[in-house]
């Protein structure tokens, strides 16, 4: 019951304010090594010139700045009671980003545990108290300051390359083409996008490097994009109807959500 208090109290107060407090509690630090930093200097002039009336005075009052010091140093210590590895593998953590994205100005989604700040996919990772922005990792778990870079990010050049991804998926979709006996023909035949991912995903490790959510935001950022015509003059379309079990779902730039089911590729 005491953990679960404790948790509520964090959820309460938020993230981002705890650290806020604790960086006060810093400076305050810092304000008090600094005390201490400047009466060492003047024990070192009055030995440097003999001053011994000031060398017994100095002595006594950086003895006090460096007691002040200890003591401030315990607040700031105590004073970090957040329970930070619970509160990063909660809902509350992406909760409050979502809130502080509100706040300034960044537009962010949520879907199958994973955050849309477009382009970029932003994954949580508790275990190693990080976040994956796209292939990236970062230990900035600060909620202004994840939002703030998020944001710089956001303003560079896109770096996604649709003509690159088009390409790749008209390999795979190739490839499963034939393994069904289906020359390549002028006709369109539409093949599920999870096949397709199983395929680009098919060496060990890759679909762990390459997450579903992120095969999914490529997909929307190419159908975005406009981009369909492939070098070989086929053209790509995009289906919808299928199994349900079987689609691929993303949140959009707008925060609507889109489904595709597979796509077919074929000449004009």
């Amino acid at each position: 019951m005491e953990g679960n208090n404790e948790m509520e109290n964090n959820s309460t107060h938020g993230f981002e304010n705890a650290l806020a407090k604790t960086e006060n509690d810093v400076d305050a630090t810092v304000k008090a090594a600094t005390s201490v930093l400047i009466s060492l200097k003047k024990i070192h002039g009055a030995v440097k010139t003999g001053s011994l009336r000031e060398l017994k005075k100095t002595i006594e009052s950086t003895e006090q700045a460096i007691a002040a010091l200890k003591e401030q140093f315990a607040n700031t210590k105590e004073g970090w009671d957040f329970d930070s590895e619970s509160y990063i593998a909660s809902k509350a953590f992406p909760e409050e980003l979502l809130g502080m994205a509100e706040s300034m100005g960044v537009k962010i989604f949520e879907q199958d545990e994973s955050l849309y700040c477009y382009p970029l996919l932003i994954r949580i990772l508790p275990s190693e108290l990080a976040v994956q922005i796209d292939k990236t990792k970062s230990r900035h778990l600060r909620p202004s300051a994840l939002i703030k870079h998020l944001k710089t990010l956001q303003n560079k050049p896109e770096r996604f390359k649709p003509e690159m991804f088009l390409e790749s998926l008209f390999s795979a979709y190739y490839t499963l083409r034939k393994s069904r006996g289906m020359d390549q023909s002028g006709k369109a035949m539409v093949i599920p996008l999870l096949e397709i991912y199983k395929l680009l995903t098919l060496l060990p490790g890759q679909a762990k490097e390459y997450p579903r959510q992120e095969f999914a935001r490529d997909i929307y950022l190419l159908d975005r994009s406009g981009v369909a015509n492939t070098r070989e003059g086929f053209v790509l379309r995009f289906s919808d109807r299928g199994s349900s079990s079987r689609t691929v779902r993303v949140i959009t730039q707008e925060g609507q959500e889109k489904i595709y089911y597979g796509i077919a590729f074929a000449k004009d």
